[in-house]
């Protein structure tokens, strides 16, 4: 076996041990051939390394699986040695494999567990899969616009990068689905282009509920696709650092909005709602944001918008010091201080759809217990309603505090 660096692979190579990325996901399992998609999906996980088969090994499989199999008998116990038929061994139409281990015996499984194999399960879907190779090409495609904008002053192709988004979005039946599918997603490691990616996606939920007209929701979609753009005039070891950013260091990733702005100005024929959004997403309507402390009455309402959706996704990404939030956890924290941070119109409207979006659904309390959310509280949305296996049920919105909903199943 030999561990290499992505730039030291090549086409064909076969991976030894799986492919994990720095968060702990698997992205590609042990015997997968390294092709021109899997590279590009660990460039974009920031997979640092790859163990892959040496060559003798792959010369020993091809050409002596007799060789192989004696190998294997070699290796084990003398006690456990089996002597193999001869015809057998050596016979050309039934090849030797590799045996695989036998399944242990079922365990009784917990609601925890069920909670983490649902993402699991998700992850290892055709459809998900499917969604993966797109959400990788279009990523791809937003940095070589980005680049060429950021570095050469080039016109940005916003109609090849807003055909990959839509297509993204028609590609799941229902918005749960398409939740589903960016929450698996969130193991990219903090990537520029995923986050721009994902907010677009979810101000395009926004404005899907909000019943935009086709224009304006795709203006939407683009003002999300664009809003981060000026992240990429930031040093990548200040955007990049996992310790605690110095004040000074702050200080400069607070520029990114006027960064943005700055140069989506000199793009022809953009809409000014686009820019607006690349300047604004960070202002607050209490007057709180930046770059300019604007109150609700001077920010745009895409840049609110987006805003949202901006926040929704940090708060659900992980971090090197906490594990993604749930969506009842982020409707909590909304709640909690979001509501005057936001205009009432827009917040309120995403809370309750997203909200929605779990009706019915089985969920894992923070005792550990699981229970189907029976009905939402329009005054305490992250706080429903629940009912237990045994029947009984629970309203959270009057329960201990210490108890809320941890996960979503």
């Amino acid at each position: 076996m030999r561990k290499l660096e992505l730039k030291e692979l090549e086409i064909g190579m076969i991976t030894a041990e799986p492919v994990m990325t720095p968060l702990g996901q698997e992205t590609a399992p042990a015997g997968a051939e390294i092709t021109e998609q899997l590279l590009d999906q660990m460039k974009l996980y920031r997979v640092e390394y790859v163990t892959v088969e040496s060559e003798d090994q792959d010369s020993v499989s091809e050409d002596s699986p007799a060789q192989m199999a004696e190998a294997a008998v070699q290796t084990k116990p003398q006690q456990d040695a089996k002597p193999q038929p001869e015809e057998k061994s050596q016979s050309q139409e039934e090849p030797q494999v590799q045996e695989e281990p036998k399944p242990a015996p079922a365990l009784k499984t917990t609601h925890a567990q069920k909670s983490k194999t649902h993402s699991q399960k998700v992850a290892a879907s055709s459809e998900f899969r499917t969604f993966q190779i797109q959400y990788v090409q279009a990523t791809d495609q937003m940095k070589r616009a980005f680049t060429a904008a950021v570095e050469n002053n080039q016109e940005i192709d916003t109609k090849l990068l807003l055909g990959s988004v839509a297509d993204l979005f028609r590609s799941r039946n229902t918005i749960s689905e398409l939740f589903d599918m960016i929450y698996n997603m969130r193991t990219v490691a903090d990537s520029v282009y995923a986050h721009c990616l994902n907010v677009a996606l979810i101000s395009r939920m926004i404005g899907r509920w909000l019943k935009y007209e086709q224009h304006d929701l795709d203006v939407l979609t683009l003002a999300g696709l664009l809003h981060d753009i000026g992240k990429l005039m930031i040093p990548e070891e200040i955007l990049n650092k996992s310790d605690s950013l110095t004040d000074e260091e702050f200080a400069q990733i607070k520029q990114h909005p006027k960064l943005g702005y700055e140069l989506l100005k000199l793009q022809p024929n953009m809409d000014s709602r686009i820019k607006k959004a690349a300047l604004m997403h960070h202002e607050r309507s209490d007057g709180s944001g930046y770059p300019s402390r604007l109150t609700d009455d001077f920010i745009d309402s895409y840049a609110m918008i987006v805003g949202i959706a901006d926040v929704y996704d940090a708060m659900t990404a992980a971090r090197a010091y906490r594990s993604p939030l749930c969506p009842f956890e982020v409707i909590a924290n909304f709640e909690q201080d979001g509501l005057q941070k936001y205009h009432t119109k827009y917040i309120l409207k995403f809370l309750k759809e997203i909200a929605a979006t779990y009706q019915s659904n089985r969920v894992i309390l923070s005792d550990g217990r699981s229970c189907n959310i029976v009905l939402i509280n329009q005054n305490s949305l992250s706080r429903p309603l629940v009912q237990f296996d045994d029947n009984s049920c629970l309203d959270l919105a009057t329960a201990s505090k210490d108890l809320y909903i941890k996960s979503v199943l």
